[in-house]
């Protein structure tokens, strides 16, 4: 089981408890603008965790994803994740409701995944996409070190919208130069 503690949160295993507070962002249409779900049925968000819940039991695992609450109360506040790709290198991605908007918690979400991804499961690389439009998304990628390697034109059909992503990247021996001697 994988848990992660950062300063103010706690990134743990998803829990068939969690429903209520996964629906109540999920079918919030300002939070998934930008995702390629949503807003969601009570069907589809009880799907994504009996999905979530079987992908702990993968072995090997390759899908990480991970529930983000409040160190304090406990509180369920968005879900995050990293996914295992071929050749040594995942994706990782995160969302938040939105009344936990613009206090630091996807950045330090986003931290955690990539010190999951290079200190524990030795991967090279990690990316990260985001639509063009979601700056909040990708001054979280920019803060954490990530680069952003490319800019893809109508590349995510989105609600039957072709929109653009950034892609932003780390490599291993970046994040180890800027974390050795901490």
């Amino acid at each position: 089981m994988v848990e992660l503690r950062t300063e103010r949160l706690v990134l743990r295993e998803w829990r068939e408890g969690d429903f209520e507070a996964v629906h109540a962002y999920a079918t919030d249409p300002q939070t998934v603008r930008f995702m390629a779900f949503g807003p969601n049925t009570e069907e589809q968000t009880r799907e994504f965790l009996v999905r979530q819940i079987e992908r702990q039991g993968q072995d090997p695992r390759t899908d990480y994803g991970l529930a983000m609450t409040l160190r304090e109360g406990g509180r369920l506040i968005g879900g995050c994740g990293i996914y295992l790709r071929e050749r040594e290198g995942a994706s990782m991605g995160y969302m938040l409701r939105r009344d936990c908007w613009n206090r630091g918690y996807a950045t330090e979400a986003a931290r955690a995944l990539l010190g999951l991804g290079f200190e524990q499961l030795g991967l090279h690389r990690i990316i990260a996409k985001c639509d063009t439009g979601n700056g909040a998304s990708a001054r979280v990628m920019e803060k954490i070190g990530m680069r952003r390697e490319g800019h893809f034109r109508q590349s995510d059909l989105v609600r039957g919208e072709w929109r653009d992503e950034y892609l932003y990247a780390m490599l291993e021996s970046e994040w180890r130069e800027k974390h050795d001697g901490q």
